[in-house]
C-alpha cells in the first residue's frame, strides 16, 4: 500500500493544521502535489497556511470547525462534497491535554479533550474510511502518542485516549489492509509546538522532565508521518530515544513504572 496518487478533485483533510505537527504534515503533503483541506478553529491561522500551501501549486481549502461539537464533525463531510473534492487521505491531528490530578480537574475540560482526542478520532475515521474502501484507495493517519504506551499520573486522561488511538488504528488497519488503504498510528514523544504551554507545563518544565534527546522537531515528525504512511507502516515513533521509551514503558510492570511516573510529572509536582 502506498499513499494515493494526488488528483485535482481529492485532497487531504487535515484537523488540527493551524499549527505544530499538523501543519508541518500540510506542507509535506503538498509537497508530494496533495491538494488540502485545513481543518481548526483558527480560520486565521488556516487562511496563512493555505495562502502558503498553494503557493505551492496545490489547492489549498480552509474549513474552520470545533471539533468538540458533533454536529460540525458531522457536517464535515458534506462541507468538502460542497467543494468539489473527495478525502483520499485523512489526518486525525488535532488533540490537545490536560493536566493534574483528576480529583482536582475540571469535567468540561477533560469531557472536551475525550471528544477531540478520541471522539473525533472515530467520528472522521467512520465517515471518511468507507469511500476509501470502496475505491480501492487511501490513506489514515491518527495521531496518538508515545503516552499511548503507559498510563500517565497527570495526564490520566490523556494518555488513556492515545492509549485508545493506537489499539483503534492497529484494529483498523487490519480491517482494510486488503483494501487499498494505509492506516498508521502516529506515536511522537515530545516535539517544541506550543502544545505543553497551552496544557500549563512551561518549556523549562517540560525539558527536565523528557531528556532532550528524545525530543524531534515538528518537520522532522511530519516527515516521519508521512513516509510511514506511505509504506503502510501500522505504527510510526519518530526518534531512536522514543522507540527505546516507549518499549521499556511497554514492558515494565507498572507498579514499578507508575510511581516513578507519578514523581517526575510536573503537574503532580507543584
Amino acid at each position: 500500500m502506498s499513499l494515493p496518487q494526488p488528483t485535482s478533485d481529492t485532497a487531504a483533510l487535515v484537523t488540527g493544521a493551524s499549527s505544530g505537527i499538523g501543519a508541518e504534515i500540510a506542507r509535506n503533503l503538498a509537497g508530494r502535489g496533495h491538494n488540502l483541506v485545513l481543518v481548526a478553529r483558527s480560520e486565521d491561522k488556516l487562511n496563512a497556511l493555505a495562502t502558503e500551501l498553494a503557493a505551492l501549486g496545490v489547492r489549498a481549502e480552509v474549513l474552520p470547525t470545533d471539533l468538540t461539537d458533533r454536529a460540525a464533525r458531522k457536517a464535515l463531510p458534506g462541507r468538502v462534497a460542497e467543494l468539489g473534492l473527495t478525502v483520499s487521505v485523512l489526518i486525525n491531528n488535532a488533540g490537545w491535554s490536560t493536566m493534574g490530578a483528576v480529583a482536582k480537574a475540571d469535567p468540561e475540560a477533560e469531557l472536551g479533550m475525550v471528544e477531540v482526542d478520541v471522539a473525533a478520532v472515530v467520528d472522521l475515521t467512520t465517515r471518511f474510511l468507507p469511500a476509501m474502501t470502496a475505491a480501492g484507495t487511501g490513506a489514515v493517519l491518527n495521531v496518538a502518542s508515545t503516552a499511548a504506551f503507559q498510563p500517565i499520573p497527570g495526564q490520566a486522561g490523556y494518555s488513556a485516549g492515545k492509549a485508545f488511538v493506537l489499539a483503534y488504528t492497529q484494529a483498523v488497519a487490519e480491517e482494510v489492509r486488503r483494501q487499498g488503504v494505509s492506516v498508521t498510528a502516529l506515536c511522537p514523544g515530545p516535539v517544541d509546538t506550543g502544545f505543553l504551554d497551552t496544557a500549563g507545563i512551561s518549556e523549562t518544565e517540560a525539558k527536565g522532565a523528557m531528556p532532550e534527546i528524545m525530543w524531534v522537531d515538528a518537520a522532522a515528525v511530519a516527515k516521519a508521518a508521512v513516509d510511514g504512511l506511505a509504506k503502510g507502516r501500522r505504527v510510526v515513533i519518530p526518534g531512536a530515544a522514543n522507540i527505546v521509551s516507549a518499549r521499556l514503558s511497554w514492558l515494565t510492570p507498572r507498579s514499578v513504572l507508575l510511581p516513578v511516573l507519578r514523581r517526575g510529572h510536573p503537574a503532580l509536582r507543584r
